[in-house]
């Protein structure tokens, strides 16, 4: 990014944004991982309007962006990430009776988790599985997040996206074309391109006894506070292969506990990589290199990321 676009993106920003626009903001605070470096310039909004006038700007100049949920599934890289970094804070929420439904409009800032506890509080069933996952509504539109055999998709209506260079639209169902943890939205940007940005998701809930999905909801918390580890890490590094889950696959390759520097393998699942403390991005990224490589050579079966590598990555 040159010099100049970036003053002049700056003073775009301050313009309307004030203060909140940062320079070089570290963003291993931002993120579930506590690794990654620095965000070139860091802009924290709260609203859908906010968020799309955000990124057209940088669009605009020609200054890469990246929006920020949660700040789980991805692992930013040491070297931190160039243009700006756009924190969504979004989180508008309203509720409206549709035939025998309930549909739930909401912001993509939104916390994920803190919506299912809401909907169960109205006696609106449907994202009970989602209590204790730490993203967003945004990040979980984009990448079908799931659990416990559900995920976004069952309960998706539509979403309003922004289309950079093209302005505001509804996708539906079959425009988000979803697989296992997977949306077209997510393939664009693997492929490296302009990211659309979800501003906010239509979801069809179901009225059910409060009783009922709480029971329902503690459940699965008890199951996941079970089977998975705590501490700082991205959530499930690997999407679970056709017919194996990845977990069992890194620990049957002998993997559990395994370290590099600050980073380990957890002991009590393998598909969660730790940060211990002093962990860089690095040290993850070759935890992840040593898990595909294992299973691959020890098994023949490739698996592929859940999280995404963001930020100013070197593969040498």
């Amino acid at each position: 990014m040159k010099l100049m676009t970036t003053v002049q993106t700056v003073e775009r920003l301050r313009q309307i944004f004030g203060e909140r626009v940062q320079i070089n903001e570290p963003l291993a605070r931002h993120t579930t991982a506590r690794v990654g470096g620095s965000a070139e310039l860091f802009l924290s909004v709260t609203s859908a309007e906010q968020l799309m006038t955000a990124a057209e700007i940088a669009y605009n100049a020609g200054v890469p962006y990246f929006v920020l949920g949660g700040g789980s599934n991805i692992l930013v890289a040491d070297a931190g990430i160039s243009g700006l970094v756009i924190m969504n804070r979004a989180r508008k929420v309203s509720f409206r009776h549709s035939g025998a439904g309930v549909v739930c409009t909401v912001e993509s800032g939104m916390n994920l988790s803190s919506l299912a506890r809401q909907c169960i509080s109205r006696g609106l069933g449907g994202l009970e599985w989602a209590g204790g996952i730490p993203g967003t509504i945004g990040g979980a539109v984009v990448g079908n997040a799931g659990a416990h055999g559900s995920d976004i998709d069952g309960q998706f209506l539509a979403a309003t996206v922004w289309e950079p260079g093209f302005g505001v639209r509804v996708y539906n169902r079959e425009d988000m074309k979803y697989g296992y943890r997977d949306s077209v939205l997510k393939r664009d940007a693997a492929l490296g391109k302009a990211r659309r940005v979800i501003l906010s998701a239509e979801l069809r809930l179901k009225p059910e006894p409060v009783d009922v999905l709480t029971a329902r909801a503690e459940g699965f918390n008890a199951y996941r506070k079970e089977r998975q580890p705590g501490g700082a890490s991205t959530g499930s590094m690997f999407k679970n292969p056709e017919n194996f889950y990845a977990g069992y696959l890194i620990d049957t390759a002998g993997l559990k506990g395994f370290r590099v520097g600050g980073a380990s393998i957890s002991e009590k699942h393998a598909n969660f990589f730790i940060n211990e403390g002093e962990a860089t991005a690095e040290d993850i990224r070759s935890l992840i290199a040593e898990a595909w490589n294992s299973v691959r050579e020890q098994f023949g079966i490739e698996m592929s990321l859940e999280v995404e590598l963001v930020g100013d990555w070197s593969f040498e």
